[in-house]
């Protein structure tokens, strides 16, 4: 995937339509309010033999570098600078408007060949609008329709001297010959049996958290450089946003999300689009940092997702940013401490790491934390082991007895990793109690170092050999 192309134009143009019909999925978020897209968003776009990068763009606005809309705008500019060749996309219904026309000039001053693209050109309503782009002096204009795929093939001729190609047929033999395979947050096929943490299969890390908690800025310093747009004001991130970053020669594929705020103060439309894909990214993730306020830390909320985690057996790690904020950091360090044995029950020994994400301080601890986390979410015991062990705590203590008769557990073993699963063998299990359950999950955890993952525990009825007499 040589060749990156950059797709820029003002506002509620159809980017992120054409973003989405180029690399055949709906990763970017649509919707009919300007400005929805904020950050660049890359993805790996093929159009017929051509494989390349696509970079979704926030909409060109005229606008002061210090506001919101101006540093999007250097977000696209940045994205201009880096791409082999850029798509300037104008809306053909709604014709040339004069923020067109201002863009335009900046796109012929560019290095990067531009291509002209008049979106929304179906039918006989785009006609004049297409006519008109011709002014723009940024050659030929292309009639697509993004939503409808109309053009790609003149699309397609325009792009072939600037992209690679490949032999389709040859790409698509080798996805059908991988046959043990895991799924990305982007739908992309990972061979499961590459080492995590190659090139070819990154650490996924999803940084989620409530809204203003740091998670761009996070991100920014942790690769070196502004890829996120960050500011004061609440809830900027919208798309969940992918980069890879390498650290400690491990490859790391890093997902910024939206803030996640209560359930009932969701409202708009937009803010649950973003929510939702913040979930799909916890869901496609191997390791969830969460980030809390080390000013306003272990709110309901953060409790809330911390348990989604948990729910849907991801490996966890708290993140405390801020923490330069802080003044009386034992006081803290005692409240976070206490939280940790008060609310982490689904979790016991998650591993919590402090940090500015601001100054970067404690950010190669968090990342420990991260691979540690990993390595207890991938944690194997062998049958031999965990039988031994079964038999020691039943001995210390046993199972209660119901109706006069002790439940017995007479086998354990363990099918599953990611997160560990282990299933018991018993008579009754539906009339084991809770509490022991709990009680052996906390000593699997125990004896066996198995801390910041969620732990599996079911139960499975043997059968009973003297059914069959019975029914004799």
């Amino acid at each position: 995937m040589g060749a990156t192309v950059a797709i820029i134009g003002r506002p509620n143009v159809g980017k992120s339509t054409l973003f989405n019909r180029l690399v055949g999925k709906r990763l970017a978020l649509v919707d009919d309010t300007p400005g929805v897209t904020r950050d660049r968003r890359p993805g790996e776009a093929r159009l017929g033999d051509l494989r390349f990068t696509i970079v979704d763009t926030a909409g060109l606005e005229d606008a002061d570098s210090a506001s919101l809309e101006g540093r999007m705008r250097r977000q696209t500019e940045e994205a201009i600078e880096t791409a082999d060749a850029v798509l300037f996309v104008i809306d053909a219904r709604a014709g040339v408007t004069p923020l067109d026309a201002h863009f335009a000039e900046v796109a012929r001053k560019t290095t990067r060949p531009v291509i002209l693209l008049a979106n929304k050109a179906e039918g006989r309503a785009g006609e004049s609008g297409l006519f008109e782009s011709y002014s723009l002096g940024l050659g030929e204009p292309i009639a697509v329709s993004a939503e409808h795929g109309e053009g790609l093939a003149d699309l397609y001729d325009a792009l072939k001297p600037y992209v690679d190609q490949v032999d389709a047929e040859e790409a698509a033999a080798k996805e059908e010959a991988v046959t043990n395979v895991d799924v990305d947050e982007e739908g992309e096929l990972i061979d499961a049996e590459d080492p995590v943490g190659t090139r070819e299969r990154p650490l996924r890390v999803a940084i989620v958290g409530r809204p203003n908690a740091g998670k761009s800025t996070l991100i920014n310093k942790l690769l070196g450089e502004d890829r996120m747009l960050t500011g004061p004001e609440a809830g900027i991130t919208r798309d969940s946003i992918s980069v890879d970053w390498e650290w400690r020669d491990r490859h790391i594929k890093l997902f910024d999300t939206a803030g996640i705020r209560r359930k009932a103060r969701v409202q708009e439309k937009l803010e649950k689009l973003s929510v939702a894909d913040a979930l799909r990214a916890i869901k496609f993730a191997e390791v969830v940092v969460i980030t809390l306020d080390a000013t306003n830390s272990f709110e309901k909320q953060d409790l809330q997702i911390i348990d989604l985690v948990a729910r849907e057996g991801r490996a966890l790690v708290v993140a405390i940013n801020k923490w330069d904020l802080i003044e009386d950091r034992e006081a803290a360090w005692k409240k976070i401490r206490d939280a940790n044995e008060r609310y982490f029950n689904q979790i016991r020994g998650v591993q919590i790491a402090t940090l500015s994400g601001m100054h970067g301080q404690g950010v190669d601890k968090l990342m420990e934390s991260v691979f540690t986390a990993y390595d207890a979410w991938n944690a194997r015991v062998s049958t031999a082991k965990l039988n031994r062990w079964l038999e020691r705590v039943t001995v210390n203590h046993p199972p209660p007895a119901v109706a006069g008769r002790r439940v017995r557990l007479r086998y354990l073993t363990q099918p599953k990793t990611r997160p560990p699963h282990f299933i018991a063998f018993c008579s009754r299990p539906e009339q084991l109690p809770e509490s022991y359950t709990r009680y052996l999950v906390n000593s699997l955890r125990q004896t066996f170092n198995i801390h910041g993952t969620p732990i599996r525990f079911s139960y499975r009825k043997g059968e009973n050999p003297y059914v069959a007499r019975k029914k004799r």
